[in-house]
């Protein structure tokens, strides 16, 4: 049986210390999805009482060939907290981090809350009270950035921290069409559109 308070401990620790550890998967090759999770909770739970407070959930496998890759066929999720937020003019110190990469993303602020199953597309839409952009700053704590899936849900999936841009409302895009240019000094690096995500954004949401 999968000791959850020691592995989430265990990433914790490596967070804290600014430390790469292998994935547990080495020590423990049959953990399910289903303890990773396990593992996320406990550590999000040790966050909260710590005074965290939880703001949002991050969604990750949005792509199809993502979800291919990794032999899934609906995303996951992990937690994103307020010690996570940093203001848009904020300069991001990666000191603290130990190997960040950034990754843009179409953000929804929710005015109510959305349980399933069977929550559809249009059911995120009439929820949501914005959309906005934003950029997410993941950060694993595993090794060379080596991990299988039940790897990366226990390690919250290598959520550290994210930035909104302005908000508007869903009637004014068409979120599948979208585009999205990320830069790094000026120049164009990636592009992509909303339909990369699931065909529609507000899906992933949905899933």
């Amino acid at each position: 049986m999968t000791d959850v308070a020691k592995w989430a401990e265990h990433l914790l620790e490596a967070e804290a210390e600014r430390r790469a550890v292998p994935p547990i998967t080495d020590a423990e090759p049959g953990i399910t999805v289903d303890e990773g999770y396990e593992i996320q909770d406990e550590l999000v739970r040790r966050r909260v009482t710590r005074g965290e407070t939880v703001v949002g959930a991050k969604l990750g496998l949005t792509s199809r060939a993502k979800q291919e890759a990794m032999g899934v066929d609906e995303p996951v999720y992990g937690v994103l907290t307020d010690a996570m937020l940093l203001a848009a003019e904020q300069p991001l110190a990666i000191g603290g981090l130990i190997h960040p990469r950034a990754e843009p993303e179409i953000v929804f602020i929710l005015a109510e809350d959305l349980a399933g199953p069977g929550v559809t597309l249009h059911d995120v839409l009439d929820a949501t009270a914005a959309v906005c952009g934003g950029l997410e700053v993941i950060d694993s704590r595993y090794e060379d950035f080596r991990f299988t899936l039940p790897d990366v849900v226990a390690d919250n999936t290598s959520a550290a921290r994210f930035v909104l841009g302005p908000r508007s409302t869903v009637a004014d895009f068409d979120l599948s069409l979208v585009g999205c240019v990320l830069e790094v000094d000026g120049v164009p690096w990636e592009t992509a559109a909303g339909a990369a995500v699931l065909g529609h954004p507000a899906e992933a949401v949905a899933r």
